[in-house]
């Protein structure tokens, strides 16, 4: 068994499979991306074992991690041979101790060879919150609401840009209607733990494009490096015509669930009024979603014209009209005017 760092554990993680050893609730609120659970202790072992140690000291709770322990050390062994490539493997608890050092022993037992992450997950949190924003060239896509920013951000992709989705990660798309028709959102561990893994993947030499989001997107919310990264990088604020974007907003959600949408547009009564509440809520329902998304503009624009009047960090804004086209055009020239222009626009941010 070999302790080692949470940087090299994540380089051998490109090669050898990881194996979290924690409970299945700890394996839940967050894990490293790829990591294949094999629980020493259950949610409830966990607990009682954990209270042995506080009560009555180290070797009780041992003697009775033992007991639970002992009828599934010949599976875990099976499963780990099946599991190892070129027979190797990765394996890490919460902080790096006696829960991954026991199951390396067992694997080490039946002829494998074990890497321990030193620290455990919490030593590979650290990690991620310490890198995670090392991104030299971020470019901040910013935008009135039906914009098309995430539109644009998937052309710049498919043209061979680099991109980070995060509305995407977090199955939300950041608004009082961002979860309508998305997939559960994920933990905010996990969440972030995703968005490590596809900072990892990047060419951090070149630029980088991710979409202006609130420090939340929805329940979720982006780590402290990163979301101070955004607040101090270039920023590109795009500006399309009004009908361009009522088109884009009508697009994106009048084919949404609809007894969600009504409720989602009661839950803005605070910010709308009642009288225009009811309004936009009875044009709902009739159909005239283009009506429905310009009424509601009026609120968003707000709320975005006051936040980009707060801005702490101008010096790197680039304010950018787009004509009413089509955002695979938007994207097109953004690359070629912005993108490939990095260095003499934008310098060293």
């Amino acid at each position: 068994m070999e302790l080692i760092s949470a940087e090299e554990f994540l380089h051998k993680a490109e090669k050898y499979p990881v194996v979290d050893v924690r409970s299945p609730g700890e394996f839940k609120d967050g894990h490293i991306p790829h990591a294949i659970n094999m629980a020493l202790f259950d949610n409830d072992q966990r607990a009682v074992v954990g209270t042995i140690y506080k009560k009555q000291g180290k070797d009780d709770a041992v003697v009775k991690g033992l007991e639970y322990v002992g009828p599934k050390m010949s599976i875990w062994a099976k499963q780990a041979k099946k599991l190892a490539v070129d027979n190797t493997i990765l394996i890490h608890c919460w902080r790096g101790g006696m829960r991954s050092q026991s199951m390396a022993w067992l694997f080490e037992k039946v002829g494998l060879r074990c890497f321990v992450l030193d620290g455990g997950y919490k030593a590979y949190r650290n990690y991620l919150l310490e890198k995670v924003a090392e991104i030299p060239k971020l470019i901040v896509l910013e935008g009135f609401s039906g914009s098309g920013k995430t539109d644009i951000l998937h052309h710049l992709k498919a043209g061979g840009s680099q991109i980070l989705d995060l509305e995407g990660l977090a199955n939300h798309r950041g608004s009082a209607f961002g979860g309508i028709g998305q997939k559960e959102q994920p933990t905010t561990q996990q969440f972030q733990n995703d968005l490590f893994e596809e900072v990892k993947k990047l060419d951090v030499s070149k630029p980088v494009w991710v979409e202006g989001e609130s420090k939340f997107i929805g329940r979720v919310f982006l780590p402290d490096p990163f979301w101070d990264r955004m607040n101090h990088c270039a920023l590109l604020v795009v500006e399309v015509p009004r009908q361009y974007r009522v088109k884009q907003l009508v697009k994106d959600y009048s084919c949404l669930e609809t007894e969600k949408m009504l409720g989602a547009i009661n839950n803005l009564v605070k910010r709308l009024g009642n009288q225009r509440k009811d309004q936009i809520i009875e044009l709902y329902n009739s159909g005239d979603f283009a009506t429905v998304a310009d009424l509601l503009l009026e609120y968003y624009d707000k709320t975005y014209q006051y936040s980009r009047d707060h801005m702490k960090d101008k010096k790197h804004v680039i304010v950018k009209e787009l004509p009413d086209t089509s955002s695979e055009d938007h994207a097109e020239k953004l690359r070629k005017e912005i993108e490939l222009k990095y260095d003499q626009i934008y310098g060293v941010c």
